[in-house]
């Protein structure tokens, strides 16, 4: 079977002998696949045989934003870069991460995030969006847009404390900010639908190891109502949209929630957080998961064979229904080895 043959089967929760599977690579851990398997980077997802949707993003108009201002109070380190957010990225030293220092942490009053150049809804259009669709279509692959995220955004452009504070302390101001990405994530969401993608990325990190990062009302009040609004323009235009959902972490507390406003596919459901064969028996009618194997567990510190024995388990445990994409929880850090990589992908690759 093609991609998008097995990918109708997942989302449809038909029983299938064959699963789509995928994993990504830190850029030392990715150097070293290629070198050991003389391949280049762009070809690791075909040598794997990744399950690999084709990307269909709207048109966006480039817009230059000066955001120095924002940082004249502080001396910007070596190697920094402001992103696409206006958030300037500081080298953090440890791998491929980076520390954050948002340009709305000292705001005084809701006029200064007002006046904040938020991307615009009305530099995004649908060019080229259905053309892609339509090749994605005859080359039998999955077609995918990032919408992307609501409250991660926003955290990033105030501050992570000052974020969370203002949730309590200046609701106007979160709701604020909130807004501003949920319009523009809408109006992707639109432009996806119509274009007939087969499936919409979204996702924030809402939660810790073991729960929510704030409280379930919170949640449903600031950041739930809102993507509730995505998802509804999103299926109100293409009903058999698939919605794919990411948070780390233990968000068992509102995964009956995210199945209510719409939700069908949900990543990563990380076993070291969660009982995922609890949450399969639970959800499983009304849910896809994608993920299941251990970044912090399995990958990094099993060996090849418990990789495999891994595999089989979720093949067998959470797959019997088909409704199962084998994927690491996480992008995979350079401590994970290399063997255990090619454990993974032959495992998954086995037709049984």
């Amino acid at each position: 079977m093609n991609q998008i043959e097995i990918f109708k089967m997942t989302i449809n929760h038909q029983s299938h002998n064959q699963f789509l599977y995928k994993a990504s690579f830190t850029p030392d851990l990715k150097k070293r696949i290629c070198e050991k398997f003389k391949i280049k980077e762009e070809e690791i997802n075909d040598f794997f045989g990744f399950f690999n949707p084709i990307s269909v993003q709207p048109y966006e108009k480039k817009i230059e934003v000066d955001f120095s201002k924002y940082y004249k109070d502080i001396d910007i380190p070596e190697g920094s870069f402001i992103n696409s957010l206006g958030v300037l990225e500081i080298p953090a030293k440890y791998y491929h991460f980076t520390g954050y220092i948002s340009p709305l942490r000292n705001v005084k009053s809701l006029k200064d995030i007002e006046e904040f150049p938020f991307p615009e809804s009305e530099n995004i259009s649908s060019e080229g969006m259905k053309e892609k669709v339509e090749n994605a279509n005859k080359e039998n692959k999955v077609s995918v847009c990032w919408i992307g995220h609501i409250y991660e955004n926003s955290w990033q452009v105030r501050g992570y404390e000052e974020f969370l504070i203002d949730m309590i302390e200046n609701p106007s101001w979160a709701e604020y900010i909130l807004d501003r990405f949920t319009e523009r994530n809408i109006k992707i969401a639109e432009l996806a639908a119509e274009a007939g993608v087969d499936m919409i990325i979204t996702g924030d990190d809402v939660a810790n190891q073991k729960t929510l990062m704030f409280s379930l009302e919170m949640w449903r009040k600031f950041i739930k109502s809102r993507w509730k609004k995505v998802y509804e323009k999103a299926i109100s235009i293409k009903p058999d949209i698939q919605i794919w959902y990411h948070s780390d972490g233990n968000i068992e507390q509102i995964i009956g929630e995210l199945i209510d406003i719409g939700v069908t596919i949900l990543n990563p459901l990380q076993p070291e957080c969660m009982d995922i064969y609890k949450i399969k028996k639970e959800f499983g009618k009304y849910l896809v998961f994608d993920g299941t194997i251990g970044t912090q567990s399995t990958m990094p510190f099993g060996t090849p064979e418990q990789v495999k024995m891994t595999i089989r388990d979720r093949k067998k445990n959470l797959g019997y229904d088909g409704a199962l994409i084998i994927s690491p929880t996480h992008i995979l850090e350079p401590d994970v080895p290399v063997e255990n990589i090619e454990a993974f992908v032959e495992e998954c690759r086995k037709i049984d």
